[in-house]
């Protein structure tokens, strides 16, 4: 009987935790602690030099100006990997779909966006995609999104031959590796980082979308969590509105099975969640600084879908930005990050390793106020211009362009990738 008071105990204190650390105000403010204290200089890994933000502001700002002169500025979603090239895929999915019904189309698209999200981990610099109706070459998240969209297209994540463009419980758990990396070109000669890890993490989609049909019905599909916030009725009513946070805390919910177990409190996943010995909280969430990288990558990759149906965005700042090495990588190649121990950049770390979960935290807070900055200098306002179009004016194109031209694409920091994470 003590055991089973134990396991009740423990299972508690896991949900009490992971209700404490599923929300973007946790990300904030235990980031916030560790900028808090690297800028009066208690960090073991970090300085910070704020006189160096105005630089980074002016590359974010200059780079938006070239790549969005009117400052239409789209949200930074997966759906501007689609568009890698210069080809519209959101036509070609549209013409395959055919005339369907709105929340179809949207059913569609949201299984599209969570699957290809769910493989949009680092993949390496060796890596490459040749698209065979273009012949174009792509690399890293472009050409993740794209060979993910043609494997789409193709039915590899549906179980039902009659229904391709879907995914369900039952196609997941059926992928095999070989399959998976034959959709991604990958070979001993074009190889692929954490490809293992990337179907492990579908099989577990597949196993929780199995596990939940009161969230995802049956056959079990991700864009149960579009019928869950909308609940259409058979259709969108013009009043439909969703806020941001609530499509993530959704996400965070429903699918929090699929991240590894290692990552627990008495049993419950928490995810994309990592250990500081300098971060305090109340309560059995004490010492952890949450993050959900990709569930929030996937959030900003599906608030168009939900919009194109016809679901009007709510909060969308409340989302941060995203902790991964881009966005990280702009912080140290300005100088507004700088590493204690230069040798630290020669080092191969591991994600749960304290430099990387400073590393991570320091850029989610101070993308935050980089925000304000770039904003101030292209005279716009928060509300025209949310975190989301910050990040996509850019951030992470700056982020990228900057490790182009110090370390071939390479960022700053080596970090071991299984490729659930980064």
């Amino acid at each position: 009987m003590t055991r089973d008071n134990d396991f009740v105990r423990e299972r508690s204190q896991g949900e009490l935790a992971a209700a404490a650390l599923r929300t973007t105000v946790a990300v904030r403010e235990r980031c916030g602690q560790l900028l808090d204290r690297a800028r009066i200089g208690h960090s073991h890994w970090f300085t910070v030099d704020d006189g160096r933000m105005r630089d980074a502001a002016t590359a974010v700002a200059e780079a938006t100006r070239r790549r969005y002169p009117k400052l239409h500025i789209p949200f930074h979603s997966r759906w501007r990997h689609f568009e890698a090239g210069g080809v519209d895929r959101k036509a070609q999915f549209e013409e395959l779909l055919g005339n369907v019904h709105p929340t179809i189309r949207a059913h569609a698209m949201v299984d599209l966006t969570v699957v290809s999200v769910l493989l949009d981990a680092g993949a390496g610099p060796d890596w490459k995609y040749v698209e065979p109706a273009t012949g174009q070459t792509f690399t890293r998240s472009e050409g993740l999104a794209i060979a993910s969209f043609h494997a789409f297209c193709a039915g590899m994540f549906s179980s039902d031959k009659l229904r391709p463009l879907q995914v369900d419980s039952e196609g997941l758990r059926a992928l095999p590796l070989d399959r998976l990396a034959q959709a991604f070109q990958v070979s001993e000669s074009n190889p692929m980082v954490g490809l293992e890890g990337r179907a492990i993490l579908l099989r577990r989609l597949g196993e929780v979308l199995a596990e939940e049909p009161e969230v995802f019905g049956d056959p079990g599909r991700p864009a149960g969590i579009y019928d869950e916030l909308i609940t259409p009725d058979g259709g969108i009513p013009h009043s439909a509105d969703v806020d941001a946070h609530d499509i993530l805390s959704q996400i965070l919910v429903s699918m929090s099975g699929i991240w590894p177990m290692g990552h627990s409190i008495g049993g419950v996943p928490l995810g994309d969640c990592w250990q500081h010995s300098a971060v305090r909280a109340d309560g059995p969430s004490d010492g952890w600084v949450p993050f959900h990288k990709l569930s929030q990558w996937l959030t900003y990759s599906l608030l168009e879908p939900f919009h194109w149906s016809g679901v009007k965005l709510r909060g969308i700042d409340r989302l941060t930005a995203l902790p991964e090495y881009r966005n990280g990588g702009l912080l140290l190649d300005t100088g507004v990050l700088q590493l204690r121990e230069p040798d630290a950049a020669r080092q191969v770390w591991h994600t749960g390793d304290e430099i990387i979960v400073e590393w991570r935290a320091l850029t989610v807070s101070l993308l935050d106020e980089l925000a304000g900055h770039v904003r101030s200098q292209l005279s716009a306002t928060a509300e025209h211009m949310p975190l989301a179009c910050v990040l996509e004016g850019g951030t992470w194109s700056v982020g990228r362009q900057l490790a182009q031209e110090r370390r071939n694409g390479l960022p700053p920091l080596q970090v071991h990738s299984d490729g659930t994470v980064f």
